[in-house]
């Protein structure tokens, strides 16, 4: 492992930083405390901010001594969930209802980590843009932020994004060309009949039953219409219908979520999904009304920037710690909107099973979205540096 040894040094220093800002989590476009922390930091480095795109969004704008060159970015996201922490240890959140269960505090700190050497280490040709992104969690902080100009702003020839991934081996990176994660997509299906007694069911129009055989028959989309070899879930997560025992209500909605690797197969779901919807009510007497939300399209890495990510990670901690035979994640993440926009690659830096945990740690696993996680320390030193070396060996390799 050869990580960047000034990194290491004050690695503690960054981790105290990750602590503070676990302590105080918050939600999408309110990361006002956190965006100062992280614009008080770059600045007392001699780094340039850019605050405001995305509401909270904070850019750090770090040029080389060594003249003009390409620009290359860099983004961590800064927002926590809207959930309890089971933790009871120091750092612990001191906002109810609010926690950084998914390891943002995590991700700016490496940023930050790999921010303060940059800074220290500037004999490059170029730019290096550090984005730090709000609202990732459901609510398009990074598409909000290209509404507002990321790229004409700051205009970069690629772009990179990291997260952790508890259950991978503490260190470990996976990387793989094409699709990382899934797109998330919400539907809702409104199905209107007619109320009567539970009784006398001949004089009404029947609502649930028109869901029971709709949510049925939605299944057939992926075992009859998708290619086989293409993965696709649609998974119907609430049917609520009715207010008494002895009551057929007019009304019965459904809603869930697809989740698909392709935008083609993503096409073919929703149409299908209507046309299904429509024909199964009608054939009961039923009408719906659908809706589609297209929330965040796949995390599809650009083939030459995932190469070039496990070039760097092997060069970093070794071949043994690159893993490339992972799977894709069904998980969103909306990195995906700067990728289109920008070739560039997503990877995974492997969290561990939740040994790092101090005393105090809630009963849960240390996964993802659980109010028993807490992110790795061990893997600041780690994620700074990867972010170095992919910065300075990306701008040397495209001068």
């Amino acid at each position: 492992m050869k990580l960047f040894e000034p990194i290491s040094a004050w690695s503690h220093e960054i981790a105290a930083i990750r602590r503070d800002l676990h302590a105080y989590p918050e939600l999408a476009f309110e990361e006002t405390r956190t965006a100062d922390q992280v614009a008080s930091w770059l600045e007392k480095w001699d780094i340039p901010v850019h605050r405001g795109l995305g509401v909270t969004g904070v850019v750090g704008i770090l040029k080389g001594t060594g003249g003009d060159g390409p620009a290359v970015g860099l983004r961590a996201d800064m927002d926590a969930l809207p959930m309890q922490e089971l933790n009871e240890f120091d750092h612990k959140s001191r906002h109810e209802g609010k926690m950084h269960a998914c390891g943002h505090d995590g991700h700016t700190a490496m940023l930050l980590g790999a921010a303060r050497y940059l800074a220290e280490h500037r004999n490059f040709a170029g730019t290096i843009y550090l984005i730090f992104q709000p609202a990732e969690e459901g609510f398009g902080g990074a598409r909000e932020m290209i509404k507002d100009g990321l790229f004409k702003l700051f205009p970069m020839q690629a772009v990179f994004g990291l997260h952790n991934w508890p259950g991978m081996p503490a260190g470990t990176f996976g990387v793989l060309p094409g699709a990382m994660m899934a797109s998330s997509n919400t539907f809702e299906l409104r199905i209107e009949g007619k109320g009567a007694h539970g009784g006398m069911p001949h004089l009404g129009v029947d609502p649930i039953m028109a869901a029971v055989q709709l949510a049925q028959n939605l299944q057939t989309i992926v075992s009859r219409n998708v290619d086989p070899l293409e993965p696709v879930v649609v998974s119907i997560t609430q049917i609520h219908a009715g207010s008494a025992d002895n009551v057929i209500p007019n009304e019965a909605l459904m809603r869930g979520t697809v989740r698909t690797f392709s935008t083609e197969a993503l096409d073919l779901v929703e149409t299908r999904m209507r046309e299904l919807s429509e024909q199964s009510c009608a054939a009961l007497g039923c009408t719906v009304d659908f809706d589609f939300d297209r929330r965040y399209p796949p995390t599809i890495n650009h083939p030459e920037q995932a190469a070039f990510c496990a070039q760097v990670i092997q060069e970093l901690v070794g071949a043994d710690k690159l893993r490339q035979d992972i799977r894709p994640s069904m998980g969103a993440e909306d990195f995906s909107f700067m990728l289109q926009e920008v070739p560039g690659c997503y990877v995974w830096l492997g969290n561990g099973d939740g040994d790092h945990r101090s005393q105090g740690h809630g009963l849960g696993p240390c996964m993802l979205h659980n109010g028993s996680y807490d992110f790795n320390d061990s893997l600041i030193p780690i994620g700074a540096s990867y972010w170095a070396k992919l910065a300075l060996d990306w701008l040397t390799q495209h001068r």
